[in-house]
């Protein structure tokens, strides 16, 4: 017994959704590496929880790469397993998904302590530290426009006079401009870098959480057109 247009155009519709998980997938492997890499180069964080969130993000979009793949078979070949399969999958994703954006959240509660922490270990470990590690430091400071953690008197182990600062902290960033400076305003940034750098990451964390749960929804639409397609080929419809 054939089916019309309804069953077909849900076959049709389910093909296209698994098309969207799969660029969707390929986006959040792509936001979780970006991510990754923001957090280590733009500040040394080494707290646990900053790296298993892109790790989860990375995780679910590399699961929902292949699962679309496979819905996709599924919604092509009218394969009743594959189909139920590939619902039951994409449950389960949803469910880690909630789970991420929750810890998420949560962890944009920490973010300031875990920033804190992070600023005075590169501020202390600066003098003794790598080319690269420098580079990072001075990259940060320029770019935020800021220096030290707090403010510019974070710096202040850092020459023997206690009134020199790096030369990244300066407005305008030239040789030994920072010598002697510290509480100049008109030549060195008085602002800490870890209220900025607080505002950058919860915004970016703002934009992940809104991702996956867009993401999470559009597989809600997926989970129900798999319904439909699974009770069609139950029922013994010709879906092509």
């Amino acid at each position: 017994m054939a089916v019309e247009g309804g069953m077909k155009c849900v076959q049709f519709l389910l093909f296209v959704f698994n098309l969207i998980f799969w660029l969707c997938g390929l986006v959040l492997i792509v936001v979780g590496v970006l991510v990754q890499t923001s957090l280590h180069n733009t500040v040394a964080i080494h707290d646990a929880s900053a790296s298993a969130g892109p790790i989860v993000i990375i995780g679910i979009g590399v699961v929902i790469f292949f699962v679309a793949f496979f819905g996709c078979c599924g919604a092509w070949k009218e394969n009743y397993c594959m189909v139920t399969t590939f619902a039951i999958l994409l449950f389960l994703i949803i469910v880690v998904e909630i789970a991420a954006v929750i810890a998420g959240y949560m962890f944009r509660e920490k973010l300031s302590n875990v920033v804190e922490d992070s600023l005075t270990e590169m501020i202390s470990g600066y003098k003794n530290s790598t080319a690269d590690f420098k580079g990072t430091v001075d990259k940060l400071q320029e770019n935020m426009k800021c220096c030290g953690a707090n403010s510019s008197a974070d710096w202040r182990s850092f020459g023997k006079d206690r009134k020199s600062v790096p030369d990244s902290c300066c407005v305008k960033p030239s040789a030994n401009c920072g010598h002697g400076t510290m509480k100049n305003r008109h030549k060195v940034y008085q602002k800490g870098c870890h209220d900025a750098l607080l505002a950058f990451m919860r915004k970016n964390l703002l934009w992940v959480i809104v991702a996956a749960l867009v993401i999470a929804g559009l597989q809600v639409f997926g989970i129900v057109f798999s319904c439909l397609l699974m009770r069609g080929i139950n029922s013994g419809y010709e879906v092509m």
